[in-house]
């Protein structure tokens, strides 16, 4: 029997909130560090690195949502404009990566407000209570979405003047100083261009929530004009507080104490000597990475609705709820997957793995927009050859350990995908032997 479709109940604001919150959430409290690790203070020059590669991949995202308005984002487009392998391809990179960005979210969390022995238990708590939240519906997702990106913002503003004030106010350390130093020029390419483009790819993990947007097409009011004005809005509004909050962060602390912060933007206002401050970022952290998670879950649910549909994934997870409308068979298994990552899992583990799949979601979409025709481009093609070109290269400079892991369980998703196919074609329509 045919599921029933998604409602469209989704207005340019409540889109925008859901790519902001999944955007501005652990990514900004959490991939500066790994990045100052990888780059120095050259992770400036890879935050605008990923930034341009985000630019061109939501061009390309836009552009097909426009004339794909449907559930599952990349994979969808993929296999309407490339065939069957690409999209599942893109449909299984994005499912990995981002249930792997939903365990970095969850664990960010609890990182951030709770002592070691209590962060992942914390963390499971906080992937069922925002699993139920979406159970609820979409417009309750977006509603609670609202409120923690307009909280978020607060925080990230005090931040911001808190790393400002290290310079100019009279609580510079020499930290602070080197800081500034850094931020105007000084050693920005002492880590090399490998070490900058490996920064970009980290820091990558952190702008692709506005593809959110586009997995949620089902469910959005006008898609084809209300998804392209969200994802330009709420990219442009997370690439300028990323450069801010970047740049104070490297002020505040230098590249070094940067790099080896477990939680960086608690540490700037400390540097300030704003130690009142540290709760409210502390808090602040934790509830944008519960937006991230709450938006997370929503897309990767709504990308194995498609990938069920089609049969690609198993078909109970394209139940959709008679009175919520929600994808909640594939919500909650999501939600048991994201549990077990949680337990299992190192947070920047998990940030470059996440990188690895989403960088692949990505480039199958750039793909797939370069092959539409005129009548039907919103962008330069050039754009979205620059957006795959740029994937494959952030791809390819990320940790080993996090290619090794990313390739492996892309070949298993494949293999799986052939036996299945194999299994089912020496099969009847009806389940008999053909």
């Amino acid at each position: 029997m045919d599921q029933p479709a998604l409602a469209r109940r989704l207005g340019l604001r409540d889109a925008v909130a859901i790519g902001l919150a999944a955007m501005i959430g652990a990514g900004v409290f959490a991939a500066f560090a790994p990045a100052a690790e990888a780059a120095g203070a050259g992770l400036l020059v890879g935050l605008a690195i990923a930034a341009f590669v985000a630019f061109a991949n939501a061009s390309s995202t836009a552009q097909l949502a426009a004339r794909y308005p449907e559930s599952g984002g990349a994979y969808r487009y993929g296999r309407e404009r490339l065939g069957e392998w690409p999209g599942f391809l893109a449909g299984w990179s994005f499912v990995i990566g981002k249930t792997a960005s939903c365990a970095a979210m969850a664990i960010t969390f609890a990182a951030y407000l709770a002592p070691v022995e209590w962060q992942r238990p914390l963390a499971v708590t906080a992937v069922i209570v925002l699993a139920a939240v979406n159970l609820r519906g979409i417009t309750r997702t977006a509603r609670a979405a609202t409120v923690i990106v307009i909280g978020v913002l607060l925080v990230l503003g005090l931040v911001v003047v808190a790393g400002v004030t290290t310079v100019f106010g009279g609580a510079a350390s020499a930290a602070g100083a080197a800081g500034g130093d850094s931020l105007f020029g000084a050693g920005l390419f002492d880590q090399g261009w490998l070490g900058i483009l490996q920064s970009a790819g980290l820091l990558f993990f952190a702008f692709a929530g506005y593809a959110r947007i586009a997995t949620l097409g089902e469910e959005v009011r006008e898609p084809a004009h209300t998804i392209p004005r969200a994802v330009g809005i709420a990219l442009g509004i997370a690439v300028v507080v990323y450069a801010a909050v970047g740049a104070a962060a490297l002020v505040a602390l230098g590249a070094d104490r940067l790099a080896a912060s477990v939680a960086p933007l608690v540490d700037v206002v400390g540097a300030a000597g704003w130690q009142w401050a540290q709760p409210i970022v502390r808090v602040g952290a934790a509830v944008a990475a519960l937006g991230a998670l709450l938006a997370l879950i929503a897309g990767i649910g709504r990308t194995s609705l498609a990938m069920a549909r089609d049969g690609e994934l198993p078909r109970p997870l394209a139940r959709v709820h008679p009175r919520f409308q929600v994808p909640h068979i594939a919500e909650i298994a999501v939600a048991l997957v994201i549990i077990v990552l949680v337990i299992t899992v190192d947070l920047r583990g998990a940030i470059g793995f996440s990188s690895f799949g989403v960088l692949l979601y990505y480039f199958v979409a750039n793909v797939a927009a370069i092959t539409q025709p005129a009548r039907e481009r919103r962008v330069p093609r050039a754009l979205s050859v620059a957006g795959a070109v740029g994937c494959l290269v952030l791809v390819a400079t990320l940790p080993l350990v996090s290619l090794a892991a990313g390739v492996g369980v892309l070949a298993v998703g494949a293999l799986i995908r052939l036996v299945v196919r194999g299994v089912r074609s020496r099969r009847g329509p009806r389940g008999g032997r053909a």
